[in-house]
């Protein structure tokens, strides 16, 4: 009864106009920045966090929200119709949605990817429902040391589900950690790596990194790309599909939309990880595994599920334990801050009408979304054709606006250019940013922590091996990296994301 009572405050919270309207804009910008190559929900968060400033909290976060899960409906537009993932986590939908429209199959894909993600995005959203008040609950029991191994499960989390080279992932994280440490110290009030450079006394600016890694990064990688001919765009039959279209599609959902509940609150691996390993189960559960690559109707339904159920599920670890599990839930922390709102199980009792009205919100949301996707293929069509060249000067203006606005201060877009050079170069060298994002948001708590427990401890540092819970995660930790370093492991993780 709890859970009846508690969705029907969230609706009340939800259904006001001020809030509607700001679910609304967030999933436009959401579909837009999905369907627009170059931007993706972190460098569009990012950029509107200043906006937030004047905005209630609860609408405020409604709308950053809208824009996450809404740019994973955009995201596979340009997936299936030019080959041009606009979002990580629309790689794999690319494989088998560009060779349907391709094969003049386009209209279909489309439905199908949208179909999915509504079905996927309101089963996750239930999922959020049901469970976070009990893990609420169970958050109460953790102090300062359990804070911390959940921390370092975490990290390693992120280290170990992240695509590419396990050994630059952990340098990404490390360097994230180091970063975190610039400041000034909270304890002793000593500066630390500043380099007597006034503007760093307070730490590097989160935004700036965030803006500079994702926006500026992707902007000069996108530059690189020569346009295409996409004559075939116009070649666009029918929407609907066949019986046999929807009797494939439907068990790829299902499997899709669980795979992709369990992954999303996994820390470090969230929408991309789940339409990966989506993908991979459709290509050993399908009869028709020869057509993948070449047009498998499940390859679009399968990983399209599984990446709208991660990016609605994400949010668990954010609203019940404070711990971002992925990089824009990391943005999220940021926005909370920005309005006096502590992550954590204590948003649930101190602010109902915030943490209800969030997840009602994304009922809503995933309504507004497919009535707003299926009729705007045709527009996203057309607005595709505009070269890229054309459009990268509008979105570097609006960044270099949105980071100068949060300190008024031009040492942020310095900075901010500066990690957009060094975000070039990451991606030159295979590095992947998401991972240096959540050191250094975790950096700062994980010190946090680790010293809060060593003082109520007087020092001792069996302290996180002696309190059950905090040995438990401490525990899990160590098992995914001796799991993750067995051979047959090893070779099923390089296969998964062999695609990308």
């Amino acid at each position: 009864m709890d859970l009846f009572a508690n969705l029907a405050l969230g609706f009340d919270t939800a259904f006001t106009l001020q809030n509607l309207l700001y679910c609304l804009i967030g999933c436009v910008l959401g579909t837009l920045i999905g369907v627009l190559p170059g931007l993706g929900p972190i460098a569009t968060i990012a950029m509107l966090l200043p906006a937030t400033y004047a905005l209630p909290p609860i609408a405020a976060l409604i709308m950053l929200a809208g824009i996450y899960y809404g740019s994973q409906y955009g995201g596979s537009t340009t997936a299936i119709l030019l080959n041009i993932p606009g979002e990580t986590s629309s790689v794999v939908t690319a494989i088998d949605g560009y060779q349907m429209a391709r094969n003049g199959r386009a209209g279909v894909a489309l439905f199908t990817a949208g179909m999915g993600s509504f079905f996927a995005g309101c089963v996750a959203t239930l999922v959020l429902a049901a469970f976070a008040a009990p893990l609420s609950q169970l958050a109460f029991k953790f102090g300062p040391a359990e804070y911390f191994s959940l921390m370092v499960l975490g990290l390693i989390g992120a280290v170990v589900l992240a695509s590419g080279s396990l050994i630059k992932a952990i340098g990404m994280i490390v360097l994230g950690l180091l970063m975190g440490l610039i400041g000034t110290d909270v304890n002793s009030g000593v500066s630390r790596y500043a380099f007597d450079i006034p503007e760093l006394s307070d730490g590097i600016g989160f935004v700036a990194v965030a803006m500079g890694v994702f926006g500026f990064a992707e902007i000069m990688s996108n530059l690189e790309k020569k346009d295409e001919d996409e004559g075939f765009l116009n070649k666009m039959t029918t929407m609907i599909p066949t019986k046999q279209d929807v009797k494939r599609m439907i068990p790829s959902i299902l499997r899709g939309t669980a795979i992709g509940s369990i992954l999303g609150i996994l820390p470090g691996g969230g929408a991309a990880l789940a339409s990966f390993g989506a993908y991979s189960v459709e290509k050993k559960a399908s009869k028709y595994s020869a057509e993948f690559g070449h047009g498998a109707i499940e390859g679009v339904a399968g990983p399209e599920s599984a990446n709208n159920a991660a990016a609605q599920t994400s949010f668990i670890p954010l609203l019940t334990l404070g711990i971002p599990p992925n990089a824009v839930m990391a943005l999220m922390v940021g926005a909370m801050t920005i309005h006096n709102i502590q992550p954590g199980p204590q948003v649930m009792t101190s602010n109902p009408a915030l943490f209800w009205g969030l997840i009602a919100s994304m009922w809503i949301g995933n309504v507004m979304l497919i009535l707003l996707n299926l009729p705007l293929i045709g527009i996203w069509v057309k607005l595709l054709k505009i070269p890229y060249r054309f459009m990268y000067p509008a979105i570097l203006v609006f960044c270099c606006i949105g980071v100068y606005t949060v300190n008024n201060t031009v040492f942020d877009v310095y900075v901010t250019a500066a990690f957009g050079l060094i975000g070039y170069l990451f991606l030159k060298l295979g590095c992947e940013p998401p991972p240096l994002l959540l050191g250094f948001v975790l950096g700062p708590m994980m010190e946090e922590n680790f010293r809060r427990a060593l003082l109520l401890s007087r020092g001792n540092f069996s302290t996180f091996v002696t309190r059950p819970l905090s040995l438990g995660l401490l525990i899990a930790a160590a098992l995914l990296v001796v799991i993750v370093a067995l051979p047959a492991v090893k070779k099923t993780r390089e296969e998964a994301f062999v695609e990308e």
